[in-house]
């Protein structure tokens, strides 16, 4: 489905500044029968709202053809698991009141946050649309509803659950297709003493960074914090608080409230962050102009980089078959010319094949068997855990190489 309104302001005035093709969703990687058979792929276009400066995809695909079965779970990375430790005790010490306040994850994927939050002796519950992800968090013992979150399944949950003291949506707000009633459950759910935080992001870090990597069919919407205090203050709620931390590359925390909770004061955090984006110019579209210049300079970069290894005979391989990676390949037209294969974690990943290019993916262990020459790091925004990890491939003399914000080895 084409966009033709701001999904936060409804406004009409679109400008499109960006084009990566039309790729396949980045997560559908396939299996080795699937290979040869038609794959589908769907434009990937980036719009600017002259009217509330949201950034925002020009073509949304079917969230459940996205999400009802996935390959992505947030337990593979130890870095991510440390950075839920540090949210979970910040949430319980600043809002939670009694060991019978409610704690809900939306896109709760396999509960690793939950966990954390479970730690605390409090009463937690996922939401996650993934059927295959949900049923593990559920035999890991964090109790998950299978859906959508949407105002209808609020309502189920306020019935059986009553009001929520902390609902958490991370690295998940930008991925919804309906908004507004995602919005109209939390305001619902929340209780008088209610804190909605959204962890997504930041578009100054992907504009100042170019990550232009991190634009795929699951990420709807790029949020400065404008756009975000116009959408809430539509809803009757308010941003009280916003944090910046390092994680997926540079993400804002972001704390929300009924605009009838007066236990919470706004910081003046809120204004700073607006002051920073009208300094970088990120409510005019000649910034994002410039930005597309800088993405395809990246392109042409990296794919000289990697061919002259290649005519030196070097063995080059990817690490983290990451959706943003996937963006990457495809857009500079990497394929097993250039890579011979990608490494992973995760075993959802291994023994299957990258979409589009059709790069196969294997277990780290291959790294140690085969000694490539070099590593692209597809990861990067866990480039030092991995570097960290892969410590036997550097000994042996492998290099890595993390492409943004622009191609380097190290």
């Amino acid at each position: 489905m084409y966009t033709t309104n701001c999904m936060v302001c409804k406004a009409q005035s679109l400008h499109r500044f960006l084009s990566l093709g039309s790729t396949p969703l980045a997560n559908a990687f396939l299996k080795k029968e699937d290979i040869n058979l038609s794959e589908p792929s769907y434009p990937l276009e980036v719009l600017f709202c002259n009217t509330c400066s949201l950034v925002q995809l020009n073509y949304t695909a079917s969230p459940e053809l996205i999400f009802k079965n996935y390959v992505y779970v947030s337990s593979t990375s130890d870095a991510l698991r440390e950075h839920f430790r540090g949210l979970a005790e910040e949430a319980v010490k600043l809002f939670i009141k009694s060991k019978d306040d409610l704690i809900i994850d939306i896109g709760s994927n396999d509960g690793t946050l939950l966990k954390e939050f479970k730690k605390f002796n409090v009463r937690v519950l996922g939401v996650e649309p993934a059927t295959n992800i949900a049923k593990i968090a559920n035999s890991e013992g964090i109790e998950t509803i299978n859906k959508f979150f949407n105002e209808s399944v609020a309502t189920k949950i306020l019935e059986e659950k009553g009001n929520t003291r902390i609902i958490t949506a991370t690295n998940v707000f930008a991925h919804v297709a309906d908004l507004d009633g995602f919005v109209k459950g939390v305001y619902k759910l929340l209780d008088d003493y209610g804190v909605f935080i959204v962890e997504t992001p930041y578009l100054v870090d992907l504009i100042q960074n170019t990550e232009f990597d991190t634009i795929y069919h699951e990420h709807l919407r790029y949020y400065s914090i404008q756009p975000l205090k116009i959408l809430f203050e539509r809803h009757n709620m308010k941003i009280f608080d916003v944090k910046r931390v390092p994680v997926h590359g540079g993400t804002i925390r972001v704390f929300i409230k009924r605009d009838t909770n007066h236990e919470f004061e706004e910081k003046s955090s809120v204004k700073e962050f607006i002051y920073l984006e009208k300094g970088l110019k990120l409510y005019s579209v000649e910034r994002y102009l410039e930005f597309a210049k800088n993405v395809e300079n990246i392109k042409r970069d990296l794919l000289d980089l990697l061919k002259l290894l290649k005519s030196e005979g070097k063995h080059i391989v990817g690490y983290g078959a990451a959706a943003k990676g996937n963006t990457l390949l495809n857009y500079c037209k990497i394929d097993t010319n250039l890579l011979d294969y990608i490494v992973d974690k995760n075993p959802h990943k291994q023994s299957l094949f990258a979409p589009g290019t059709h790069i196969p993916v294997f277990p780290p262990e291959k790294l140690l068997e085969d000694k490539p020459d070099y590593m692209l790091i597809l990861a990067w925004n866990f480039a030092d855990e991995i570097i960290k990890q892969q410590k036997g491939f550097k000994d042996a003399g492998g290099k890595f190489i993390i492409p943004i914000p622009k191609p380097k080895i190290v």
